[in-house]
């Protein structure tokens, strides 16, 4: 479900998101959600349609910001979900939250309206960290807020956090470390600073106000952070996420086993059994469309035997799993044995069958599906 307001643009974001300044509106956040809501269920239903019977083991709602829905809205949404298709008796249900935009009532309230795993948008706990990624939320808040979680009832509590900022040292990294394994949490993701053309960052940098990525300082950060995650209980299960256990995300491990997904909004994507499509872009044209009862896709492809396998490749290997050795030609194989001689890949593993990364090959993960690619 994907909730398409923020309040203010991150300076990193390219995502397909929108302040209510930049889409003209003048309602109050109450209004929007209402409104906004209204379309995601009437896709829901054009979902039913085209789907039919099926149990929903997982939601997310993603953004954006959709801790700014109003809660009653959000049981709209989990309800409509539920009477047009049905959930699983464990479904996980996942509400992206920034911290500021929630008090201990708003998240009791979530709580009773079917969330049951929240994830907050924490990023760093070190206040100049934040300036350069240009969030507005306070650090300190995450202890309150995780907490708060925690005493209304959430038991899986997830952080987000981004390494390799621009500006950010090895001590302000170890610092947001630190503050992290503080909270009371079952689950961290983080995720390499990627800097997407176009943003305010990457024209800041462009422009030489603010330093470049450094890559080598960045590695560092990655094996800093899997050395902290494990030795205080966390268990990486994919190459940006680790969890105590039974905190997996279910829903992202969906992705990652390139299951079938619907995805609602504007500029959402879909995969149903190999033919995947995505929704117009804009909330006024996605409203346009739902509103005349017509399909809010914008294209479609259907995937080709050859797209399906290296995907299958890009995806498998993110994970402890792997990829199985009896599913890859020799000459893959062949490829791959540079990787094994020098440790990027898992030599046990190796052994019984399996093409997994060490902890050094998942520096390089990257590189080394693109050798593998056909």
């Amino acid at each position: 479900m994907h909730i398409p307001y923020c309040v203010k643009r991150c300076g990193y974001c390219d995502f397909n998101t929108y302040t209510p300044a930049e889409l003209q509106i003048s309602e109050g956040l109450t209004q929007i959600s209402n409104s906004y809501i209204d379309l995601l269920i009437a896709e829901i239903a054009q979902a039913k349609l085209q789907v039919g019977q099926a149990s929903v083991p997982t939601i997310f709602f993603g953004g954006g910001t959709p801790s700014l829905m109003e809660p009653t809205d959000i049981a709209r949404v989990i309800s409509a979900i539920t009477d047009n298709f049905g959930l699983t008796d464990d479904c996980e249900i996942t509400l992206e939250t920034n911290p500021d935009t929630v008090d201990k009532a708003k998240l009791a309230a979530f709580k009773a309206a079917g969330i049951n795993r929240i994830s907050f948008g924490m990023q760093s706990a070190v206040a100049h960290v934040l300036k350069t990624l240009d969030r507005t939320h306070n650090p300190a808040n995450l202890p309150q807020v995780t907490n708060w979680a925690h005493e209304v009832g959430f038991t899986d509590i997830s952080v987000d956090l981004i390494y390799g900022t621009p500006g950010e040292s090895i001590a302000d990294w170890q610092e947001s470390i630190d503050a992290a394994l503080a909270l009371p949490i079952n689950h961290i993701s983080a995720y390499a600073l990627i800097v997407e053309e176009g943003t305010k960052l990457a024209n800041a940098i462009k422009r030489g106000e603010i330093a470049k990525v450094d890559d080598d300082l960045t590695a560092e950060k990655y094996l800093m952070a899997d050395n902290a995650f494990s030795k205080a209980g966390f268990t990486w299960y994919e190459l940006s996420n680790w969890s105590k256990s039974g905190g997996e995300s279910k829903h992202n491990i969906a992705y990652w086993l390139n299951a079938n997904w619907w995805g609602a909004g504007p500029g959402a994507h879909s995969h149903i059994n190999g033919k995947r499509w995505w929704n117009v872009k804009h909330p006024n044209l996605y409203k346009e469309k739902i509103s005349k009862n017509q399909s809010p896709t914008q294209d479609f492809e259907v995937l080709e035997p050859i797209q399906i396998e290296s995907e299958r490749l890009m995806l498998s290997i993110r994970l402890p799993e792997g990829i199985q050795k009896q599913t890859l030609n020799s000459d893959q194989l062949n490829t791959l044995s540079p990787y094994l001689e020098n440790g990027a890949l898992d030599a046990g593993k190796w052994a019984a069958g399996t093409v997994s990364l060490s902890l050094n090959g998942r520096l390089i993960a990257d590189r080394i599906v693109r050798e593998i690619l056909l």
